[in-house]
Parts: structure tokens; sequence; C-alpha cells
């Protein structure tokens, strides 16, 4: 209630004073705040603050933590070969995953802003976030299989490359005893001259009867023509013991389709080539007399196998591209938020300007976003920093030497080496890379709660 004083104005009654025997308010919520905070406290502490401190301790002990190693342990970080590999793949990893991660969420984000069925794309491309570091590694590894017949990325890449070079069906065909032809430069070549007329046969062997090709038909013996030079060339091979001549076409022999025959001179230039019918026949005109005849190498060319991702070469790009598809999709949701709260009269008002799109992108909307692509690059940053399981799993034993980063090397050292001393090291000089990134998040978090 309000009281009127003399002068008609309405008064409130006065707080009324605090005894001097009562607590102060604030001392009581900071005493059931610290309360509360305790039992967080030390869990931190124990899960956190002890063993960083711990690792600080033994990474000047020796091996076998009696014997103070001094900075020795430390030396080992930039002179152990293992390390410094490990060190390198850090290095690239912090420069391209971030990177491609965000590039890729701010190019999802921004596509799928306009259509309508983008929410349907995001939960797509957000969804490898729900599988496991340990999952994912399984999967990629069957992904970057080197046999295309399990590998995903091979069975596509050997399909664009055999759209514009085939393989050879006939990688493993070679002459059979007392055959005519003898190994030149990678292929086979006639003993002797051919001349208009005569017929010429060129047994091979060396096919499995499955790997044949599809349109092989039963070889048919070749006939003589006047003024041309016929052939056969075929699977001189029949199944069972005493079964077929040797030389001869047998009547379960197949022909080499498509086998390519060149006519080549004394001095090796080729003066006229066709390839072999469906039961293995071939002609030549009389261009190819006094020539021998030659089966070249590119018939005998190993079918295309893709590309080694698990090699020395392209291992680390290999593990990174596991770990941005699984990342990609963070980034994108984090952008996406931050396009939904961007300010739409200026986009238009740079439209309204003369501003086409690929300029309203880069001078509007990528500015706007920098708050938050600054979050998800330092977010992800840290995060690879880290990275272990994908490379743990991913490379086969022969290449993971050269996938090597600083948090598996710390695994080895401390498990499989038995270095405590080095592997403690390792973790804290890893928390030293991760402290000026994240004292970086906090100055501009605190900037832009000043703004």
């Amino acid at each position: 209630m309000t009281s009127a004083t003399a002068e008609g104005v309405a008064e409130s009654p006065a707080t009324p004073p605090v005894s001097p025997g009562r607590k102060s308010v604030t001392g009581t919520r900071r005493m059931v705040a610290a309360l509360f905070l305790l039992p967080a406290l030390v869990l931190l502490g124990a899960l956190v603050v002890y063993p960083i401190g711990y690792s600080v301790v033994r990474s000047f002990y020796d091996s076998s933590g009696n014997g103070f190693a001094g900075f020795d342990n430390y030396k080992d970080l930039f002179t152990d070969e293992g390390i410094r590999t490990a060190l390198k793949n850090n290095i690239i990893w912090v420069v391209f995953a971030p990177t491609v991660a965000t590039a890729l969420g701010l190019v999802f984000a921004v596509l799928t802003e306009r259509v309508r069925w983008g929410t349907a794309f995001k939960l797509v491309v957000f969804m490898p976030m729900a599988i496991s570091m340990l999952a994912a590694g399984i999967i990629f590894r069957l992904v970057y299989d080197q046999d295309p017949d399990k590998g995903v990325a091979n069975a596509v890449w050997v399909g664009v490359h055999d759209t514009f070079a085939q393989s050879s069906a006939f990688p493993k065909a070679h002459p059979g005893r007392e055959s005519p032809l003898v190994a030149r430069d990678g292929g086979f070549v006639t003993r002797a001259a051919v001349h208009t007329g005569d017929t010429v046969s060129l047994p091979l062997v060396g096919v499995a009867p499955d790997k044949m090709p599809e349109d092989a038909k039963r070889a048919v013996a070749p006939k003589a023509d006047p003024g041309k030079i016929s052939g056969t060339t075929w699977q001189d091979f029949t199944r069972g013991k005493g079964v077929g001549s040797l030389g001869a076409v047998d009547a379960s022999e197949q022909g080499y389709a498509g086998m390519r025959i060149e006519a080549v001179d004394g001095a090796g230039k080729v003066v006229e080539s066709t390839k072999a019918a469906d039961d293995g026949t071939f002609t030549l005109s009389a261009k190819a007399d006094g020539a021998r005849l030659r089966l070249p190498a590119s018939n005998f060319k190993e079918p295309y196998n893709g590309v080694d991702w698990l090699g020395p070469s392209l291992v680390t790009p290999a593990v990174i591209g596991s770990y941005v598809w699984m990342w990609a999709g963070f980034a994108m949701v984090l952008i996406a938020a931050g396009l939904a709260g961007m300010p739409r009269e200026l986009l238009e008002a740079a439209r309204v300007d003369g501003a086409n799109e690929w300029q309203v992108f880069r001078r509007v909307t990528v500015p706007l976003l920098a708050p938050v692509l600054g979050v998800v690059v330092v977010t992800l940053m840290i995060n690879v920093l880290k990275v272990f399981d994908l490379v743990f799993i991913i490379p086969p034993g022969s290449s993971q030497d050269d996938a090597d980063v600083l948090a598996l090397e710390l695994y080895r050292k401390g498990f499989a080496e038995d270095q405590p001393g080095v592997a403690s090291a390792i973790a804290v000089f890893l928390l030293l890379l991760v402290i000026p990134v994240m004292l970086f998040n906090i100055r501009r978090l605190r900037r832009e709660v000043r703004r």
C-alpha cells in the first residue's frame, strides 16, 4: 500500500532494514552456488586437472618412471622420425580438413536454402554425424579397398577409366610349347616371315575359361586365300588329360576375339594391322607379304585396378576425405542456423543495387556469416588435433606409418613401445597446440559480447 504526503505524492513504504546478525543475501547465494558446483569441481579435478598435472610431471621422467630425464622426452618430439611424420601430417590435417569441411558446409547451406527438398538433403548430409568414428573408419576401409569388386571408390574410378581406355581381356596369355611365337617388347612375334597365300596359326595359353571374352566363339582353323595372309589365334587348351592336339584347333577351343595382330617389316615398322574375329580368324592383305606377325603388348596389358587410395602417397588425403564426409554436415547445420538469422533486407538491397548472386554471396553473405564460420573453423581445428580413430582404423599396417598423427603416435609410444615419458610429452605438446586456438576463440567470443 502507499501513503499520501502533505504534497499529495504517493510514497512507498521503506524497505525494512537488515538486522546486523543476519547473513547477507549475496553471501548466502555464493555458499549455495559453491555447494552445487562442488561435485562438478571434484569431477573436473579428478578427470581433467589431475591427469594434466600428472602428464606434465611424467613427461620429465624416463620410461621406468624412476629416473629424471629432463627435457630429453621433449627433444624426441623433434628428432624421432615417427613423431616428425605425425607432426607433419597434423599440420596437413589442420590446414585442409577444417577448410574443406567448412567450405562444403557453406555451399550446402546456401544452395539448399531455396529448394523445397533442402531439409531432406540437410538430413542426409548430417546423418554421418550419427555414426561413430569407429564405424566410419570401417566403412571407409571398405570404400577404399583396392579390389574394384569390393571398394566403391575404385569401382567408380575403374568404370570411368575403362570407358575411355578399355583394358585387355588377355593379360595372362602367352605362347605354349612348340609355339611359332617368341617374346619381344612385351608382346610376341612370329619366328619367321609370312607370305601371301600362307595360313598362320598363333596358339596361346594362359587364359582361364571363365575369363575369356563374352563374345568369344569356337575357334575356326584358317583357310588359305591366294593374295592374302589368313590365320587364327586361339586358346590352345582343352580340359582333360590327353584330349586335344597341340598347335591345332580342337572342337572345344575358343578364339581370341578382338586380339590385335600387326604386320611389321624388318625395321619394326607396322605395315598393316587387324583384329581377330569372334572365332579368332584374321586376314591381312598383300601389304604384309614378307613381314612378321606381332601380337603387341597392348593385348596383354593388365586390367586397370584403380588407385591405391591407401598407399603411402594418398593415405592421408583419403583419411581426411572420410573426416570431411562426417563433419561437413556439422558445419552445414551451424552455417544454416546463421543464415536463418541473417537480415534479408541487406541481401535484397544488394540485389536492388545491381549485384549478381555471386557478388551477393561473396560481399554480403560471407562477411555476415564470418562469426559463424569462425566458430566452425575453430571447433574443427581443435577436433582434428585430436583425431585418432580414423587414422588408426582406415590405413592398413603397411601405410599406417605414413598416415601417422600425434594422437596415434601418443598411443603407440605409451602402449606399443612402452615409452610413457615420450607419450606424456606428446600429450603436453598437444595441449600446448590446442591452447592458442582456445584463447583465440575466447577473445572472439568476448568481442562479440561487447558488440
